[in-house]
């Protein structure tokens, strides 16, 4: 049966767990990852309290994370999302992406509406990638991709 969070800080206290439990035992997001089965963006979102992994993800996570059956539990319910609180991000990597958005938000959206009319891009069916690329003025450059679905807006 599928069960839902109303209160966050059971999760959070989870996720604050979790992340110690990688530190000690030294493991990548993608290790995490590779054990779930699932991708390494949404089994980081899932450990972090974002998404409900399934049964046999979250028993290897918590397995490889040493962490008990409650913890398993807690992987497997449906989170109260949204994990920046405030109007505006203080932490200088979230604040950037929250940067970006007011910049270019509004052109995003006259894309999008351009490109599919009028609708949304969901978060529900979504894909999310990060790749680290060599930059050939020097350094190296951060590619983001946020694939998600696109749900046109109907009349009713």
């Amino acid at each position: 049966m599928v069960h839902a969070q109303f209160d966050p800080t059971a999760r959070q206290a989870l996720a604050v767990a979790a992340v110690a439990a990688k530190t000690r035992k030294d493991l990548s997001w993608q290790q995490i990852a590779d054990v779930s089965g699932l991708s390494v963006a949404f089994t980081t979102a899932a450990v972090l309290g974002q998404h409900a992994l399934p049964e046999a993800s979250a028993k290897a996570v918590a397995e490889l994370l040493g962490l008990d059956e409650d913890a398993v539990m807690l992987l497997r319910t449906v989170p109260t999302r949204g994990s920046i609180p405030g109007a505006v991000p203080t932490d200088p990597t979230i604040y950037r992406f929250h940067e970006m958005l007011q910049v270019y938000g509004t052109t995003l959206k006259a894309l999008v509406h351009e490109e599919f009319g009028d609708g949304i891009i969901s978060a529900i069916n979504f894909k999310l990638d990060v790749k680290k690329v060599a930059d050939p003025e020097g350094g190296e450059r951060a590619v983001i991709t946020l694939d998600g679905k696109y749900l046109p807006t109907k009349p009713f």
